[in-house]
C-alpha cells in the first residue's frame, strides 16, 4: 500500500520488520509462553515446546544476549533451578514482531 504523496510511500509488506531474534520457532515459542505467563522455570520451557535441554539454553542465551529475557538460577532443596522471565524490552520487541507479522498478512 502505497500512498500518492512523495517521500511519504508506506508499504506494509516490509520483511525487514520482523525481528530474527524471535522469529525462530523455539524463540517465539519462548516468547509466546512467557507473555502469557510471565515467567517460567526450565523445566516447564522445556516441556511446553518439546526441545531438548541444548536446544532451550542455546535459545534462553540469545533471547537473553538481546535482553528480551531475563535468565535466573538458583537452587531450590539444593537442586538447581533456572527460571526465565521476559524483560520489559522483550515484551515491546514481542508486540512488536505481532504488529510486524499482522501487517505482512493483513494487506
Amino acid at each position: 500500500m502505497a500512498s500518492d504523496t512523495a517521500g511519504d510511500t508506506v508499504d506494509a509488506f516490509d520483511i525487514g520488520r520482523i525481528d530474527e531474534v524471535i522469529h525462530g520457532r523455539v524463540r517465539l515459542g519462548i516468547m509466546a509462553y512467557l507473555s502469557g505467563v510471565g515467567a517460567a522455570d526450565f523445566n516447564e520451557l522445556k516441556a511446553r515446546l518439546q526441545t531438548t535441554d541444548g536446544n532451550l539454553s542455546v535459545h534462553l542465551r540469545k533471547l537473553e544476549e538481546a535482553g528480551f529475557v531475563e535468565v535466573a538460577k538458583s537452587f531450590q532443596a539444593r537442586k538447581p533451578l533456572t527460571r526465565a522471565t521476559m524483560t520489559e524490552a522483550g515484551r515491546d520487541a514481542f508486540v512488536a514482531y505481532l504488529d510486524a507479522m499482522s501487517s505482512l498478512v493483513a494487506r
